[in-house]
């Protein structure tokens, strides 16, 4: 083997061996070793996507770092590495955590000289990613990623729904996906899901009812019984109606759930939906962003066997999907006008140059901006789409 596949290796085995909580031990072993590394840091994105924090075990921790105005929160943003020069002939290189669009967080590393940087950037970048596929998988059996990314603590409510979520982001040649919850540490009932097929994809936007631990409840039932009739194969209309019969069956009526569900062909663009209650959908294309209606059903879980209807539409190569929740376009500003379509398409508009990853927390911190007040009195959710086909 050359020199750079030895050492690539190297490092793969390093991570693949480790302990799940070791991970960063075993990249910073390795890279010292192989790199001359003079430091290694591993910072995961926070709920809240504004700060990267630190992975670290107590007594010993570092600051967060902004996601908005620094050299790792550039990398972060913009899915490149970054160099970050440094007094005393060292340089700073700052490479994106991801997997599969998924954004996780940024791998840095300190190194002898700018040139011996950008020599082994290719690498660098190839175990980043390789990192945070361990990372995932070490999930499974340690807190300590998870408890990472938490600026502050989580609600109980919170809890559940970040457990219940399929990540942040992702990407397929076909398509980009971004979502961003608030309030990030004390959400309860709005929920996104998605999934994946050689030929489909499967994405679902849920306006939750109620408040805190109830409406968590409510959501992880209805999202559950969705995934398990997509699972069996059924078409959205009747994973639609057996998530309605398992709601009524619990509440009798008394708390429903609202929800949009859709599922594209990856092939043609064609795509099913089933409008079950508020989220909505809006569409840019071709520098026009109009809102894309549906014929209205019933939530889930109101009335008991209800029968849902699809409905067909199509999407384009450069279309940009983006789906909100009543927490978004029912906010009102201090002096009651109402955030509405016409705000959310100007926030569309001008946020249509950023990756699909990015869109949700522009358009979130726009939406702060109209409310004028830092903390929403209900769950907010946007979800946005970028279609490119095959």
């Amino acid at each position: 083997m050359n020199t750079i596949t030895s050492r690539f290796v190297a490092a793969e085995r390093a991570l693949r061996t480790a302990a799940p909580h070791q991970l960063l031990d075993a990249v910073r072993r390795v890279l010292t070793d192989q790199y001359a590394a003079d430091s290694v840091e591993l910072f995961l994105a926070d709920y809240g996507l504004t700060v990267l924090q630190p992975v670290s075990v107590l007594p010993h921790t570092l600051q967060p770092v902004s996601v908005h105005n620094s050299p790792a929160g550039r990398a972060f943003g913009a899915q490149e590495p970054h160099v970050e020069p440094l007094s005393g002939d060292l340089a700073r290189v700052h490479l994106p955590v991801t997997v599969r669009g998924d954004r996780l967080g940024v791998l840095t590393v300190t190194l002898p000289g700018a040139e011996h940087a950008e020599d082994h950037l290719g690498e660098l970048a190839e175990i980043a990613q390789v990192l945070g596929h361990e990372v995932v998988v070490a999930e499974r059996d340690t807190d300590l990623y998870l408890q990472a990314r938490r600026r502050d603590r989580l609600t109980l409510a919170a809890e559940m729904q970040w457990q219940l979520l399929p990540g942040r982001s992702c990407a397929r040649p076909e398509y980009e996906l971004g979502a961003q919850l608030e309030p990030a540490y004390a959400i309860f009932g709005d929920n996104f899901d998605w999934s994946a097929s050689a030929d489909r994809l499967s994405l679902y936007v849920t306006n939750g009812m109620g408040e805190g631990i109830e409406a968590s409840l409510q959501t992880n039932l209805a999202i559950n019984a969705l995934r398990n009739a997509r699972r069996a194969g059924l078409s959205i209309d009747d994973q639609a109606a057996l998530a309605d019969q398992a709601v009524y069956a619990h509440y009798r009526g008394r708390c429903y759930l609202s929800v949009l569900m859709l599922d594209f062909d990856l092939a043609t663009g064609r795509v099913q939906a089933v409008d079950a209650g508020s989220p909505q959908m809006l569409r840019l294309r071709r520098g026009t962003v109009e809102r894309v209606p549906f014929d209205a059903q019933l939530p889930l879980g109101m009335f008991e066997e209800t029968d849902y209807v699809i409905q067909e539409f199509r999407v384009e190569p450069g279309d940009r999907l983006v789906f909100v929740s009543d927490g978004v376009y029912d906010v009102a500003s201090p002096g009651g006008e109402t955030y509405g379509d016409a705000a959310l398409a100007r926030a569309i508009q001008s946020t249509r140059l950023l990756p699909a990853a990015e869109v949700p927390r522009a358009v979130l911190r726009e939406l702060t901006g109209h409310r004028g007040a830092s903390t929403p009195d209900d769950d907010a959710l946007v979800v946005c789409l970028d279609w490119r086909g095959r």
